[in-house]
Parts: structure tokens; C-alpha cells; sequence
């Protein structure tokens, strides 16, 4: 492939400018990322691996908080994931991963479940733990069902009464 056809490509997909490209590359080389040399193939250092590593992870969690909790579509959850992951600090990505892997383990049950989140977070987690706040859900949401039909069936019961 054309070399010129190429850059160009790259250039409208990306919207930088040849200068900006090795601007950075010197900046990345100077960071000891990259190995880089003009007009010559571009590599990776072991620590520039790393630092891509980390970039990536923190986007597939964010891609994944956005599609999965908030049900966000992936083409705008990969747009925006990318504009997070490098402003978002460490325990704002460990606090999302503990969130995602709590709504997965835990039933999502109760007006206290974000509590609960906060229980899981500070004690080890057991299942034990979980079907315990379920069955009290259970009990709760019963009753709350039953109330719910006792108010229902009074307004009826005076709807249809004659005045």
C-alpha cells in the first residue's frame, strides 16, 4: 500500500497532522515509550506496554460500565470511554469495578441495595450475605405488594359505591 495514501487515511480518520504525530513520538520517546526513530518503524517499549496495557484496561471497564449499567449504546460508549479513561483516577475505576462485579454477584433488591454496596466494599463477600437481604427483600416487597392491592381494591370498593 501507498505509504502517502496511507498517512493521508490516517490523517482524516484521526484528524492530526504530520507534525503532531512526530511531535508526540519524540515526546514518547523522550518518556522512554517508544522506540522511535525518523522515517523508521515504531515500537514499543516494555514500559510503554505497560502504560497501554493500563489505558486499555480502564477503557474496557468504562466500555463496560456504560453499555451494561447504563445501557448505553457501544458505539457511544467506545467514544466516550475513550475520553474517560485517561482523566479517570485509580479509585474512581476500582470503586466501577466493585460496583459492576457487586451488581453481579448480589440480586439488585430493596431501596438500601446501594447500602449494600457499601457493605460489600468493606466486608468479604459471602453468598450467604446476599440470599439473606433477599429473603428480606422478599419479605419486604410482600408486604409492600400487599398494602399496594389493600389501597387498590378500597378505591375501587369507593369508586363504585353509590354517593
Amino acid at each position: 500500500m501507498d505509504k502517502a495514501k496511507t498517512n493521508i487515511s490516517a490523517e482524516k480518520r484521526l484528524d492530526v497532522k504530520m507534525p503532531t504525530v512526530t511531535s508526540m513520538l519524540k515526546n514518547l520517546s523522550k518518556r522512554k515509550l517508544v522506540h522511535y526513530e525518523k522515517y523508521e518503524y515504531v515500537e514499543l517499549t516494555d514500559k510503554g506496554s505497560e502504560v497501554g496495557g493500563e489505558v486499555h484496561r480502564k477503557h474496557m471497564i468504562l466500555r463496560r460500565f456504560l453499555t451494561d449499567v447504563l445501557n448505553i449504546d457501544l458505539n457511544t460508549a467506545d467514544k466516550e470511554a475513550c475520553k474517560m479513561e485517561h482523566a479517570l483516577s485509580v479509585g474512581t475505576l476500582d470503586s466501577m469495578t466493585d460496583f459492576m462485579a457487586f451488581i453481579q454477584a448480589c440480586p439488585r433488591v430493596g431501596e438500601d441495595w446501594l447500602e449494600r454496596f457499601e457493605e460489600y466494599r468493606r466486608e468479604p463477600w459471602s453468598p450467604d450475605k446476599c440470599v439473606r437481604q433477599s429473603e428480606q427483600f422478599s419479605c419486604e416487597f410482600m408486604e409492600r405488594t400487599a398494602s399496594l392491592e389493600r389501597d387498590r381494591s378500597s378505591r375501587e370498593e369507593n369508586f363504585n359505591d353509590p354517593p
